[in-house]
């Protein structure tokens, strides 16, 4: 399978293409390329009878190249003068057929359709240094110019470095004049003079034709095997264009040094989708070893696992495969895969661009991952929410045979949103040959994240004994996990769960096995107006539990949103929480400034505050005790009294009980009280 490289990181800066100029000066365009990285794709578009207007030849060989294999017709126009005079001069005796004439190409004096073909290498770009009115008039002018001189069906052949406005400018106009858009990228080896600048030259052909009504544009890329990907509008060229650039760059430099804490990450796509089939990371490590160069596969639907998904997580990873540079793959869900062998296959030559400086070739590059198999992602159920977008349901089928239900909404294709172990029906045990999703039903014991876990101990530090029935507010429903293991083991406990999006619960009901009943109600409501209503009402809870996150994470905080977690807020969560109650807070800050803030807030209004960093995840559990001011006290008949609470605990799915006290007694708490 061929692959196009392309990358989701942006490729734009004025800053970098000042410096590329100033830097490159007149030979700034060497970088458009000569005939002979030129010729296989201007032999597709050009033939030796057509007629040929060379645009601001200045004293470029290409004319000359052409014309002597063949290409006899050409005329040769640029607005210099001496240009003009000197090239007449080289070429009258040795290519007496091709004319040379000063001209202005925004006005020319050749008749209506004169000429099959106007190239152009490099002239677009020269008089295009902005957006000005001035200089998009003179654009205007001399794009109108070739209109006017080619004839239909004649091609428009432009070779530029496309920077972002002459890319918006090219494909803008000629798209809205009905003309079909094909972009090549030439194929050139490194200059050996300027090893700070690599950039792709394209060759855009933009061919003439008769605008026909409602007719879509066609607008195509081409990659290195002439195979071409289609998009729909303007936009979507734009941004495979920049993701050519962006690789090109990415690619150069990391051959000549070593990126330290960066880990670049660069998409490999296939002709046959616009999502990308592989994300490569790239990973280098301080100290030299003995082993230059690994390559990392991701089994399918790992992707998200802390190890892979997260920077630190990487580089934990390359420090235990030993190699200088370690090159992690993943593989998405929108492709299929066959088996690690092809995968490798298709991989192995595109990471050998890859290679570290210095790089020994014919060396042998090992391939890992976590075991022979690339594991099995199954596609059970997708749809669109209307307030958080696409999502998937997927059945994840791991090496050791192991089940796995995951709910992902598209927009943060990293995140495992909700997760849930399946196992075999109680009717079809033993029966299960391969994945079955109509015989797989939910492990009421597993919870999917650590976090949870610590949620679920927040119970513990409740007063016991107690003969009433508790009470939890969740804030936050997902796929229904932490609302489905409270309800099934821990019988005294009446639930109510918010959530706003009406296709969440659609999704928990329909695919993750919850059911309601008189202990779990789930309201369809703001969580801000819920608990306002709440208060107002008087309505009280012995726990409270924050567990939604935020979709603005501009602010430094992405769990929960900052409404959640102004004051006037909080003060009116601590007014619905019963004494000696508990609110529990899944906080997940990146920002150390804000967090300490937060903190603060809460310190004012609960008697003790204790946190709890979940490792491997970004989370951090904040235990807010209402009425309780004996902290270490508290924290001691804590841990003693989580055993307890397995006597309400009914395992119907697992052979051995749930011991809930692991939520309190495997993680270190902090006082935050005494900070």
């Amino acid at each position: 399978m061929d692959l196009l490289p392309r990358s989701h990181t942006e490729f734009v800066s004025e800053e970098y293409w000042d410096k590329f100029y100033k830097k490159r000066g007149a030979k700034a365009f060497e970088w458009y390329g000569e005939y002979p990285e030129l010729c296989g794709v201007l032999g597709k578009y050009v033939r030796p009878k057509d007629k040929v207007l060379m645009v601001g030849c200045g004293n470029s060989r290409l004319s000359e190249d052409m014309y002597d294999v063949g290409y006899t017709n050409i005329v040769n126009i640029d607005i210099s003068d001496t240009v003009i005079r000197q090239m007449t001069d080289k070429n009258r005796k040795q290519r007496p057929n091709m004319a040379f004439h000063r001209m202005d190409v925004t006005e020319t004096t050749f008749s209506d359709g004169e000429f099959s073909v106007a190239l152009d290498k490099g002239t677009l770009d020269a008089l295009m240094a902005d957006s000005s009115d001035a200089v998009v008039a003179t654009v205007d002018k001399m794009f109108a110019e070739l209109s006017r001189v080619l004839r239909l069906g004649g091609r428009y052949i432009c070779i530029s470095l496309l920077q972002e406005h002459i890319a918006n400018k090219l494909f803008s106009y000629f798209a809205q004049l009905g003309w079909p858009v094909r972009v090549h990228r030439v194929e050139k080896e490194p200059s050996q003079d300027d090893p700070d600048f690599t950039l792709p030259a394209f060759v855009i052909i933009l061919t003439k034709f008769k605008k026909m009504p409602n007719m879509c544009p066609i607008l195509e890329v081409c990659n290195a095997v002439d195979k071409m990907d289609r998009y729909e509008d303007v936009q979507g060229m734009k941004t495979v264009v920049k993701e050519m650039q962006y690789y090109a760059v990415v690619k150069h430099q990391i051959s000549t040094k070593n990126v330290g804490g960066d880990q670049p990450s660069l998409c490999l796509y296939s002709s046959e989708s616009s999502e990308p089939r592989y994300t490569l990371y790239v990973v280098d490590r301080p100290h030299k070893t003995a082993q230059q160069f690994a390559v990392f596969i991701v089994p399918q639907g790992r992707e998200t696992d802390w190890l892979f998904c997260q920077p630190a997580g990487r580089k934990q990873l390359a420090d235990s495969a030993g190699s200088d540079r370690l090159v992690v793959v993943t593989l998405h869900r929108s492709h299929c895969y066959t088996d690690i062998e092809s995968v490798k296959e298709e991989l192995s030559g595109k990471v050998m661009e890859l290679t570290p400086p210095n790089f020994k070739r014919g060396s042998q590059v090992p391939f890992l991952s976590l075991g022979e198999d690339i594991g099995h992602r199954h596609s059970y159920a997708q749809g669109t929410s209307e307030m958080n977008g696409k999502y998937v349901v997927e059945d994840l089928e791991t090496e050791d045979g192991q089940f796995y239900r995951r709910l992902i909404f598209l927009d943060t294709a990293n995140i495992v949103q909700s997760e849930a172990k399946l196992v075999e029906k109680s009717a079809n045990k033993g029966s299960l040959k391969g994945y079955d999703a109509s015989k797989l039903t939910l492990d009421k014991s597993f919870l999917g994240c650590q976090h949870h876990m610590a949620m679920v101990g927040s119970l513990a530090f409740l007063p016991q004994p107690t003969d009433r029935e508790m009470s939890v507010l969740l804030i936050g429903l997902g796929g229904g996990g932490l609302s489905s293991f409270i309800h099934h083991h821990f019988h005294k406990v009446r639930q109510d769960v918010v959530d706003f999006d009406p296709d969440v619960l659609d999704v928990a009901e329909k695919h993750f096995f919850l059911k309601q009943d008189d202990r779990l109600q789930v309201h369809i409501a703001d969580g801000l107006e819920f608990i306002h209503k709440a208060a107002e009402a008087g309505r009280q809870y012995d726990v409270v539990m924050f567990d939604v996150d935020s979709k603005d994470r501009s602010v430094g905080i992405s769990c929960p949103p900052v409404m959640f977690l102004e004051e006037a807020f909080l003060q009116e969560t601590a007014s619905i929480i019963r004494d000696k109650g508990v609110f529990a807070l899944n906080l997940v800050a990146r920002d150390d400034i804000l967090k300490k803030n937060i903190l603060a807030r809460i310190k004012k209004l609960f008697g003790r505050v204790l946190s709890v960093h979940i490792d491997d995840e970004v989370n951090e559990i904040v235990f807010c005790l209402r009425g309780q001011d004996d902290g270490e006290q508290l924290v001691a008949d804590a841990k003693s009294v989580a055993a307890t609470l397995n006597k309400v605990i009914k395992v119907t799915s697992a052979a051995t009980e749930v011991d809930i006290s692991e939520a309190l007694e495997t993680l270190s708490l902090v006082d935050e009280s005494k900070l």
